[in-house]
């Protein structure tokens, strides 16, 4: 990976972004807890909408998928499989192994959860003028495929060990 000198704009324009990140993920962090109280669990959310967007998926390939340890992932799995909510299947590719995919209720539960917070974040934004809005979604829609993207490179870059000299 070759590095760039950054130059101030880019370096302020960095510190833009991510104090604007931190402050959206601490609300979100904030509605997660919210939800998690209700019986709605945030990583819950996650692995469904994962499966529904990668198909049935080996519980390894679901924690690569959402960044996660495959440890943490299997425990989170055998409670929604515990909860009816997901399904192991037979693998079909080898029957030794197994595949997980969510349930009806998972899929009702997904869409239940998909038109509560889009009703809310509708409200958000409900007194901006319609071409902010859109401008506004192509924009963020646009930030976070290249943010997807870019992922590695930001974990690569973000969580170095940090030097004994530094405090």
């Amino acid at each position: 990976m070759e590095t760039e000198i950054a130059n101030d704009q880019d370096i302020e324009v960095g510190r833009r972004l991510a104090g604007a990140m931190f402050g959206l993920g601490k609300q979100q962090a904030s509605l997660g807890h919210r939800m998690s109280k209700s019986g709605v669990d945030r990583s819950t959310i996650v692995l469904l909408k994962t499966m529904v967007a990668y198909g049935p998926s080996r519980s390894s390939e679901l924690a690569g998928a959402v960044h996660s340890d495959p440890s943490t992932v299997s425990r989170q799995v055998a409670a929604l499989v515990r909860d009816g909510l997901v399904e192991r299947r037979a693998d079909p590719e080898d029957g030794r192994a197994s595949v997980l995919a969510p349930t009806e209720a998972g899929l009702r539960l997904l869409e239940e959860q998909r038109e509560r917070l889009g009703l809310a974040l509708a409200r958000v934004v409900r007194e901006w003028e319609p071409e902010d809005v859109s401008r506004f979604l192509e924009l963020l829609e646009r930030f976070v495929a290249d943010h997807e993207r870019a992922l590695p490179n930001l974990l690569n870059e973000c969580a170095k060990p940090r030097s004994e000299g530094e405090s």
